[in-house]
């Protein structure tokens, strides 16, 4: 019957299809015969950025035919409940990642549920007082939208389940091995589950994050980093914040410490610093957790008396007032249960993002600091680039592993991340120091961006995307 059914999906019947998906994504491998299937496309990997790639695949008209096999290794996603709490892991996604949402039919079923326009935002720097403040009232279009990645997972499983018959979902379905044509001797790639299945494609995408089996495979370098720091998430209740629509971010001598608005009484913190003091924070009662956050924000750490003297002599030349500018951020009144998390902080950046019948997309090409927000947007900026890509070549009548137009696609990509990547890289070293040379260069290049209209909108398009 599951074969007889598997035909069927494969052909595009839309009420197999989705019979057929109820029975994967409740299946482990082991249930099903080691029998050899050929797809078009394989996805190693089901997060945010995998799962966006086959809903975009299969919403392009020139790919809609395409045969995709969408492999995720947990369990089967459990779903999004609007009435339970706000999840501790969100984004801030951009401009371009609202335009690909939008693209597969997803934005609005997240706007009903629960998104937060960023109107505003501010930075600034604890050992010079030095900020920055970015507002919509510049642009047509919001700063960012706070989205909780597991809304964002809901909406985007959902549209595969309802409209896209061309892709299968199977989840607990770990990737053992993985042969790409320089090794099958054919023009296919094949794949191995550890249950013994094995699949072959025209084109494998690994999507399957910072330890990438395929990126493994494909034998590229890699430049990595551990930042040896740790970030610290969790769901904050706020005094009064108004319509808190605010993003606030603090560059602290340990690292930056950030919040998101979720509602006018929420918002989500990201905490970047040393490990010890990570695990400290993690482990501290919620009362002087609180105490901790809010001092964070508040405290008056030493300052670098060059760059204060500096940015005073700065400001006034060009008639600003720093003191009129700055603003301050809501008061924090408590922690969720249960919300507090921690995870490793570094880089990465892989020398090559394709070869013959694979490409690398999200963080199996590069990992990033999330001081910036930009780590899922430009994941998703690689789902729009290969999209785009492999239509070019289907419609060229191109094979889909066709070296040519993935080499579009990674230069594409390349001249996007590479410049975020190293922007966010030396921010991070800028900001990881108190020597005073540093602080005062990185202050004074703080205050210039921010009282500059034209450098400050440069920075602003390319971070809304």
């Amino acid at each position: 019957m599951s074969l007889l059914l598997k035909n069927s999906t494969r052909v595009g019947l839309r009420n197999p299809s989705i019979l057929l998906r109820s029975f994967c994504v409740s299946s482990s491998a082991k249930e099903s015969n080691a029998t050899d299937e050929h797809y078009d496309i394989i996805i190693g990997g089901g997060g945010l950025v995998g799962t966006a790639l086959a809903a975009a695949l299969s919403k392009n008209k020139t790919l809609a035919d395409k045969s995709i096999l969408l492999l995720e290794g947990a369990p089967p996603f459990k779903g999004f409940d609007v009435s339970k709490p706000y999840g501790n892991r969100v984004s801030a996604i951009n401009k371009k990642t609202i335009s690909l949402f939008e693209s597969i039919g997803i934005w609005e079923r997240m706007t009903n549920a629960r998104v937060k326009p960023v109107k505003q935002m501010q930075v600034w720097d604890a050992n010079s007082d030095a900020l920055i403040n970015f507002q919509h009232e510049h642009f047509a279009d919001d700063v960012a939208c706070i989205v909780e990645n597991d809304l964002m997972l809901d909406s985007i499983y959902g549209q595969l389940k309802e409209n896209a018959p061309n892709v299968m979902v199977r989840n607990l379905s770990r990737i053992s091995d993985v042969k790409l044509p320089s090794k099958t001797g054919k023009n296919v790639s094949e794949v191995t589950l550890q249950g013994g299945e094995k699949f072959s494609c025209e084109l494998l995408i690994g999507a399957d994050g910072a330890n990438s089996m395929v990126r493994k495979e494909m034998g590229v370098d890699v430049y990595s980093m551990d930042y040896k720091r740790m970030g610290l998430v969790a769901t904050l209740e706020l005094g009064d914040a108004g319509d808190n629509s605010v993003a606030w971010q603090r560059f602290i001598p340990t690292g930056p410490v950030a919040l998101l608005p979720l509602t006018d009484k929420l918002s989500s913190l990201v905490w970047s610093t040393t490990v010890p003091h990570a695990k400290e924070l993690l482990n501290m009662s919620s009362e002087n957790f609180v105490d901790a956050l809010n001092e964070a924000f508040c405290k008056e750490y030493p300052k670098n008396e060059a760059a204060v003297k500096a940015l005073d002599i700065l400001n006034s030349m060009m008639g600003r007032n720093t003191n009129t500018l700055r603003q301050y951020p809501p008061r924090v009144c408590g922690v969720l249960d249960k919300s507090r998390a921690t995870f490793p902080l570094g880089f990465l950046h892989a020398s090559s993002y394709i070869c013959s019948g694979a490409a690398l997309i999200g963080d199996a090409a590069h990992r990033v600091h999330p001081l910036a927000g930009q780590g899922v947007n430009l994941g998703f900026s690689d789902v729009s680039f290969l999209v785009e890509c492999l239509a070019e070549g289907a419609y060229a009548g191109a094979k889909l592993g066709d070296k040519q137009y993935l080499m579009k696609y990674e230069q594409r990509s390349l001249m996007k991340n590479v410049p975020i990547l190293v922007g966010i890289h030396g921010l991070h070293t800028l900001y990881t120091t108190t020597f005073s040379p540093v602080v005062f260069l990185r202050s004074l290049g703080l205050q210039l961006t921010n009282n500059i209209p034209q450098i400050k909108d440069v920075f602003m398009k390319r971070a809304m995307g």
